[in-house]
């Protein structure tokens, strides 16, 4: 293979001269094209000649989700409107979905970076890359194709679900490299089995993103699709960084290799925000280096990880952090949509006759999620509007969430009560 997308810095030393230098950057761009930055760094009495080593990173403010829903639509923009090109959205932690716009160069970059995740990946141009994640407003699909096509190989871009197609495509175009959640991997798998076609397949790699996946189902992955365990990749990724593409584990899978040329990450306790020991699991939070249109100056992205300290296997000069252990809130992930309770909240607090108290259950059956929400019905409510209740109810989830789920209406009362915080959620699917 010709062209490499790797880092050019060898050394610690190179790479840490390169986070400074973006370091400075992108707190300057800030400072001269967002109201918003420059009073957070005002109040924190910092300004941009103020950053002269990486240690300054700890004087700037953060940002959290909460900002960027106050900001809606477009939040932490950096550059005027003529300069942006493209919006991208996930969820919010309320109603509000959390919305980044990108420049030409922002696009560019984000190529760049998941380019590299199929080299890391140990693929080729000769590789087709099947695309079964989310497209539209979504930064999964979009992201995996212009990273194919920037690596140099065939995308073969279907999106999610469809299995029938799925699996027709698989054999007809002789697909190399499937990317998708590990649910959807491990669906695909069976079908793959219970249709006898294994010997009609050329599947060598699966690169898994959007949820988390235990050592034992990769391993059934892998033995129902007769790849080594080894070919299964883990991709992380958030809307806020670009999208998925900025990082992946390599073949040792002893962590994330992250794109420390692109953002600078820092591990904190998630109660002081003092930094972690390597090694000790904390809140991830992220400072952009290049990023044009919104930039993030400490992001707090509630995951949490760890940095993992030495160096990998495989010799790259990329810094690594663990796989993501579980959030610092209480999002969870129902077919690749992050969904906080919250926005639920919201849906219900909205809709007449059902009262505060709800739960949502999460399924896994024949390897497909189901999530259904109880609520209860107002102690006036009136049980003959129950089923009309329930399917407001689930359009405006679909609508607002961007998700299907059932509504079942249950009488007042009937939902378990806690004097302590009340559990919402009820995920049953690694059970």
């Amino acid at each position: 293979m010709g062209k490499t997308f790797m880092p050019t810095y060898k050394t610690d030393e190179e790479l840490k001269a390169l986070q400074l230098e973006g370091l400075k950057w992108t707190v300057n761009h800030v400072w001269n094209g967002s109201d918003f930055y420059r009073e957070r760094l005002k109040a924190a009495g910092v300004t941009p000649d103020d950053i002269k080593s990486l240690d300054d990173i700890r004087r700037l403010p953060m940002v959290t989700a909460y900002d960027l829903r106050d900001q809606y639509p477009f939040p932490l923009r950096s550059v005027p409107f003529e300069k942006l090109v493209r919006i991208h959205a996930s969820s919010g932690t309320t109603g509000k979905r959390k919305v980044m716009a990108y420049t030409a160069k922002d696009i560019a970059d984000w190529r760049t970076m998941f380019a590299r995740v199929y080299e890391m990946a140990g693929c080729d141009e000769l590789d087709r890359v099947q695309i079964a994640v989310g497209y539209g407003l979504w930064t999964a699909g979009v992201g995996f194709q212009a990273g194919v096509e920037e690596f140099g190989a065939m995308a073969i871009p279907i999106g999610p679900g469809n299995l029938d197609m799925q699996v027709e495509f698989l054999m007809d175009m002789e697909t190399t490299v499937f990317c998708c959640t590990a649910s959807m991997a491990l669906l695909l798998a069976e079908q793959v089995e219970q249709r006898g076609i294994l010997d009609k397949i050329k599947l060598r790699k699966v690169i898994l993103g959007s949820e988390r996946h235990s050592p034992a189902m990769d391993q059934r992955i892998a033995e129902l699709l007769n790849i080594p365990v080894e070919e299964i990749y883990d991709i992380p990724g958030m809307t806020e960084l670009y999208g998925p593409g900025t990082g992946l584990d390599c073949k040792y899978h002893t962590g994330i290799h992250y794109w420390a040329d692109y953002y600078i990450l820092e591990v904190l306790d998630p109660d002081t925000l003092e930094p972690m020991p390597d090694g000790e699991v904390g809140e991830m939070v992220v400072t952009t280096l290049r990023k044009e249109g919104a930039p993030l100056l400490r992001y707090r992205t509630r995951d949490l990880t760890r940095v993992i300290p030495g160096t990998c296997e495989c010799g790259s000069v990329l810094p690594r952090h663990d796989k993501l252990e579980g959030r610092s809130d209480d999002m969870f992930i129902f077919r690749a949509v992050n969904i906080y309770p919250g926005q639920i909240e919201h849906v219900l607090v909205n809709t007449p006759g059902v009262s505060s108290e709800y739960n949502v259950i999460l399924d896994r059956r024949e390897g497909k999620d189901f999530m259904t929400i109880m609520v209860e019905r107002d102690p006036d409510g009136d049980a003959s509007k129950d089923k009309e209740t329930s399917k407001t109810i689930e359009k405006r989830v679909k609508a607002e969430i961007m998700c299907s789920g059932d509504v079942e209406i249950v009488d007042y009362g009937s939902l378990p009560r806690s004097e302590r915080k009340s559990k919402r959620v009820y995920d049953n699917r690694g059970q």
